[in-house]
């Protein structure tokens, strides 16, 4: 037995620089060797995505094996129940500790801060503790932008500022923007920390203005106390910072608002669910300041991404969900995280109200899963509503808004989203247009069904196409 622990210690060496670290960390490092037969080298996981996850690094496995024992030598992982009681008990105990420690010491720092208690800190600050860098899943798809917001919490103000995070709704921005602001408040509480969202921003201000005169009759007085509120802070996080675009007003207050801090050394962090060279009617200058930093995107989730998300979720409430579920639903939700999240909260929930098990076949009835929505893509949409108008795919996706265009391109995003799992944003792309105006198309289309008799009769003509 010690032979083969020293052997698996010599192999772990080997692949440590040869696995992706998140696989490796994840998946690898919790394997337990268990015995080595007619040169085939076994290891138990308590895992049940162990065995699938690692099948694309069967092959370095076994050559690193092969190496250490100096002979042809073959890997096998073997699912192991009590390994996996044993983890999850392990987790739920570590869990339970680092909640513990954190909040004692967050507590500790508060006496030297300038905060009376947790509660008045978290309120204060405007963050929700769920969000920390220690339950973000990294990714290749956000691993950029996760190693730069823990450099700006590091040593905020000094490098990567502003920091500009961008990407699709829903795939962890936020939990990034304000787990930024909860290391900050744990390693160097006597910061002041704010975060808001641009809504927020813009609600502050447009009261501050329609307040106007107080009583003691200072006009200034209201946009000063707004403006306080802003600058005054160490560090500003600022999330969906998109919905100023056009506000002349808002647009004013946040270059100045951004100015006074950054000239100052303060630490300033945007999100966006776009780049700020596509924010088409927003001044350059302060276009050029959103871009003088450090840019950093957030892409949509590769499916091991969305599979180890599930799998923490899953771990996280004690649910025990078989690997085929896991995939379906990491394969069905591909473009959001938080709707799988919301769909795995979904089913959890049902599951346990209903005592139903968690199936396959019990999950799609659960989300309302469509089999033939697998093979109906947006594009393939358009195309077929192009030709069902006699408009070409050009027109549908341009900015042209003749009647005969803009209806048939309020169909086709309609059944985009009727007949797809993608996401607003997602068909939005797919239309050059913002999520918010998808949005509102289909709602239009929706509510007009009802009482327009040709257009509900060209939408069943229209699928019965898309079905064919």
């Amino acid at each position: 037995m010690e032979d083969i622990k020293q052997i698996w210690e010599e192999v772990l060496e080997l692949l440590k620089d040869k696995i992706v670290a998140t696989t490796y960390e994840t998946w690898v490092l919790p394997l337990v060797p268990h015995s080595l037969e007619d040169n085939c080298f076994c290891v138990l996981t308590g895992q049940n995505l162990a065995i699938q996850i690692l099948q694309k690094n069967k092959k370095e496995i076994s050559k690193a094996l092969s190496q250490v024992c100096k002979k042809d030598v073959f890997f096998k992982i073997i699912y192991d129940e009590d390994l996996h009681k044993q983890l999850e008990k392990e987790k739920q105990q570590a869990k339970k500790e680092e909640e513990k420690e954190f909040i004692k010491n967050l507590e500790k720092k508060i006496v030297s801060s300038k905060y009376d208690g947790l509660k008045q800190m978290r309120s204060d600050c405007n963050l929700n503790l769920k969000y920390k860098f220690d339950n973000f899943v990294v990714g290749a798809s956000n691993k950029f932008a996760y190693a730069v917001s823990v450099a700006v919490a590091k040593d905020p103000g000094k490098q990567y500022n502003p920091l500009f995070i961008y990407g699709g709704s829903g795939l962890g921005k936020t939990h990034l923007l304000q787990a930024i602001g909860h290391d900050i408040l744990f390693n160097k509480p006597k910061l002041k920390v704010k975060y808001i969202k641009a809504e927020e921003f813009i609600n502050d201000l447009v009261n501050s203005i329609a307040k106007g005169m107080d009583k003691t009759g200072d006009k200034n007085k209201k946009m000063n106390e707004f403006r306080n509120k802003y600058r005054n802070a160490d560090v500003l996080l600022i999330d969906d910072i998109q919905l100023i675009e056009g506000k002349a007003r808002t647009e004013e207050e946040m270059f100045n608002t951004f100015e006074s801090l950054h000239n100052a050394g303060k630490q300033i962090v945007f999100t966006s669910d776009r780049s700020p060279d596509k924010f088409e009617n927003t001044p350059d200058r302060l276009k050029t300041r959103f871009q003088m930093g450090l840019l950093a995107d957030i892409q949509i989730p590769d499916l091991e991404t969305r599979m180890a998300i599930l799998t923490k979720l899953a771990s996280d409430r004690n649910i025990v969900i078989n690997n085929n579920v896991i995939e379906f639903l990491a394969s069905v939700y591909n473009k959001n995280i938080r709707e799988l999240e919301g769909a795995f909260n979904t089913i959890s929930a049902y599951s346990s109200i209903n005592d139903v098990p968690i199936t396959v076949d019990s999950v799609k009835k659960i989300i309302g899963y469509n089999e033939k929505r697998k093979n109906v893509t947006v594009e393939g949409i358009i195309d077929i509503v192009a030709g069902f108008y006699n408009i070409s795919v050009d027109d549908i996706k341009s900015t042209n808004r003749s009647a005969k265009t803009a209806y048939a391109r309020q169909v086709a995003i309609y059944l985009a989203k009727e007949l797809t799992n993608e996401s607003f944003p997602f068909i939005g792309n797919c239309f050059n247009r913002k999520h918010t105006t998808i949005m509102y198309s289909h709602k239009t289309v929706k509510t007009d069904m009802q009482t327009d008799r040709n257009l509900a009769a060209d939408i069943n003509k229209i699928i019965n196409e898309i079905n064919k």
